[in-house]
Order: C-alpha cells, then sequence, then structure tokens
C-alpha cells in the first residue's frame, strides 16, 4: 500500500513538473492564443519603465495589476527604471550571450526604440498574436505602424498616445500664441519670463521639433537623410529663428533650464509665465493638485504640434513571454484603456470606430477637467514626429548654434 502511494505521489510530482517545464517552455511564436493564456497562468510579469509619474505608478499597481490577477492569475511587478539603464541591463546580458534575463516588458518609444530593434534588444514580432490589436486598435494608422517613422514590425503594442501642448495662466498673460511669429512677440512682451528645457529633455527637445515645423514644414523631414549638415541646411531658418529668440528669455538664452520638471516648478511659482508638456491634460492635472491655478489654459499651433504614441515592447530574454502578451494585451483593451483616459487623463490608443455603442458613450463622459483641450481638438491639430535618427542630430546642432547665441 505504501508503495503504491509512493508511485503516485511520484507521479503527480513528475506531472506537475513536466506541465511546469511545458509552460515555461512554451514558443508563443507557435502558440494559440489559449495555450499563451494556459502559459502565463500563475506567473509573474515584470514591468521595466520610468517611474517617475506617481499616478501611472498607482494606476498600473492597482487598476492594471488587479485585473491581469483577477483574470489571469498573473502578479504584475512594476520596475521604476530609467530606459537608459533599461536599455544597458539589456546590452550586458546580450554580451553575455543570456538567454534568459529578469525583464519581461518595457515601456518604450522613439530613438529608444529605434535603438533598441537594431541591436536586437527586443523579441518579436508579437503584436499578431493579441486578439485586441484587431478587436480595438486601427491596424492602418501610421502610429501603430511606425514608431518616430521607424517600422514598429509587430516588436511593440501601443500604450498611450502623447501631444505637445502650450500653456499659461489666462489672468496673467492673456495672449495664446498660434504660431512661431506670436510666440516671439510674446516673449518680447514678457522678457525674461519665457524658457524651455534644455535639450535633450524629452520636452525641450519636443519643443524645439515644433518650432522647426512651424517654420519649416514637416514633410520634407519624414524621408530625410540622417546627416548633420544636410539637417542643419533644413532647420536653418528655425535656428536663426532660436537665436533671435534668446534675448527675450529666461537668462536671455545663456542657459536653459536642466529639466521640464524645473520649468514645471518656475511655473508653478510664476518664475515664469508659460509651461509646455506632452501630456495634453496635464493642466486639469496640476488643477486639481492645487499645481496650477483655475485659469490656467492649454493650446497649440494653428499648424499644430507633434504628436506620438508611447509602445510596449518584450525583452528579447524575457523569461515571461507569454505572460508579458497577455498583460499587453489587456492593456489595449477598452476596459483598461478606458481607466488610463479617466484616471491618468492620458489620449487613449484605441480607435473609436471600433467600440461599441456602449464603449463610446463610456469615453465620450469622461470628465477630463479644467484647462484642457479635447481629444477630438487635439488630434485636429496632430503633427507626425521625425524619423528618430534625426532627434539627435537636432539637439546636438541645438548645442552648437543656438545656446548662449
Amino acid at each position: 500500500m505504501m508503495k503504491k502511494w509512493l508511485a503516485l505521489l511520484l507521479a503527480g510530482i513528475m506531472s506537475l513538473s513536466g506541465c511546469s517545464a511545458s509552460k515555461q517552455s512554451i514558443d508563443p511564436q507557435n502558440a494559440s492564443w489559449d495555450e499563451i493564456v494556459e502559459a502565463a497562468k500563475g506567473s509573474t510579469v515584470t514591468f521595466y519603465g520610468w517611474g517617475g509619474d506617481e499616478n501611472r505608478n498607482n494606476w498600473l499597481n492597482t487598476t492594471v495589476a488587479e485585473q491581469v490577477k483577477d483574470k489571469y492569475d498573473i502578479t504584475l511587478e512594476v520596475v521604476g527604471m530609467d530606459i537608459n539603464d533599461i536599455l544597458a541591463k539589456l546590452s550586458g546580458e546580450k554580451q553575455a550571450n543570456a538567454t534568459k534575463g529578469s525583464i519581461d516588458m518595457i515601456w518604450i518609444n522613439g530613438e529608444n526604440f529605434y535603438s533598441a530593434k537594431e541591436n536586437g534588444l527586443l523579441y518579436g514580432p508579437f503584436t499578431d498574436k493579441l486578439p485586441n490589436m484587431e478587436n480595438y486598435i486601427d491596424l492602418d494608422d501610421p502610429e501603430t505602424l511606425n514608431d518616430f517613422c521607424m517600422p514598429i514590425d509587430g516588436y511593440e503594442a501601443p500604450y498611450a498616445k502623447a501631444q505637445m501642448v502650450l500653456f499659461n495662466d489666462s489672468a496673467v498673460t492673456p495672449e495664446t500664441p498660434a504660431n512661431a511669429a506670436e510666440f516671439m512677440e510674446f516673449c518680447k512682451k514678457y522678457e525674461g519670463k519665457v524658457t524651455y528645457p534644455a535639450l535633450p529633455d524629452f520636452t525641450g527637445s519636443a519643443f524645439v521639433r515644433n518650432i522647426i515645423y512651424d517654420l519649416c514644414g514637416w514633410e520634407q523631414f519624414q524621408t530625410m537623410e540622417a546627416d548633420y549638415d544636410t539637417v542643419k541646411t533644413a532647420i536653418e531658418p528655425a535656428l536663426d529663428y532660436l537665436r533671435q529668440l534668446n534675448p527675450y528669455l529666461w537668462n536671455q538664452g545663456k542657459s536653459f533650464p536642466e529639466s521640464s520638471t524645473k520649468v514645471d516648478a518656475m511655473f508653478a511659482d510664476g518664475e515664469v509665465v508659460m509651461n509646455m508638456s506632452y501630456s495634453p491634460f496635464s493642466v486639469a492635472t496640476g488643477i486639481d493638485q492645487g499645481i496650477y491655478t483655475d485659469t490656467t489654459r492649454t493650446f497649440v499651433f494653428d499648424n499644430g504640434t507633434i504628436g506620438n504614441t508611447n509602445y510596449m515592447a518584450i525583452a528579447y530574454d524575457a523569461p515571461n513571454k507569454a505572460g508579458a502578451m497577455v498583460v499587453i494585451n489587456e492593456i489595449i483593451s477598452a476596459d483598461i484603456q478606458l481607466t488610463q483616459y479617466a484616471q491618468l487623463k492620458e489620449l487613449p490608443v484605441v480607435a473609436t470606430d471600433k467600440l461599441s455603442a456602449d464603449e463610446k458613450a463610456a469615453f465620450g463622459a469622461v470628465d477630463l477637467g479644467q484647462g484642457v483641450l479635447s481629444q477630438a481638438e487635439l488630434l485636429a491639430h496632430r503633427l507626425p514626429e521625425m524619423p528618430a535618427s534625426l532627434v539627435p542630430i537636432i539637439e546636438e546642432i541645438w548645442l552648437n548654434e543656438v545656446v548662449g547665441k
């Protein structure tokens, strides 16, 4: 009797071990979605990305984590880390020929995606496996196909949309410059009270690209060669404008605040009278938190402002690729995108024409708060990003040709 009991126990252990090994060794590329979901059950998924947004951290650790736990028994572990450190970590693992790392999902876009994909640090393609890509995402949208003009090729799924906006306090400065020329006049009127973050700060870099678009157009840059002299010649009108702007800026353009966080603090303290953000509804959040006055309002240039999408990718050596795919699929669902829109005031990535009537009504009922533009108005003034390869060149040119000039 004892031998029979031991035999059954060993068989059970071997069965469980075999099941576990099978789940861990599943190749998502050759598995059905049901098999991927089954393999992900009971697992832990690590999500690495910038951790400086406490609202987003809370949303991930509660709303998203609770949903994937309830639906799939997946534990989501959010790890705050600068993207440069994430890529350095992956590069180190690649050089060491690691086949199983510690990073599953990555919050990424733009130049960082370009670099990571080129250097083989990402897993894919995988988005064709996600049911919610077909269910909710516009598969023909240029931002679904390209990230800063870099073909995505199924290596990342959309997360949220961003768009450059400007804002000021209407009780202090009633003007809302509609283009670069009016912005110059605004800076002359409020001399020393306007600035922008020093490049390569993400927001400062986007502001400079917006000035370039307004003065030089945007179409030529979509296919431009990533060559210093070629880019410099193309943006010379904007460089001349920025040099002329310098004397009217904070510290006369001899130096610039080191980050958008610094400019935000200067605006909140009244040291400068204009601010800018890549989060189009950030004014509403600031008003709610008492950081900005109730008379603060958002505006964009008539010719539009740059918008882009940020994405979720999977590390090439992710230990839990199946789990990462399940979590990413859930985040691009209408349910989770609605909570992101409502709680974080982030532009959703779902296509309106793919939503049900009830889902459309739910998105339409979201109160975005005070001082912001509607989603429709933002999207009507949305301009495409430049190729990722041009961005560092423009940042280098700005440093050489604008600062202190």
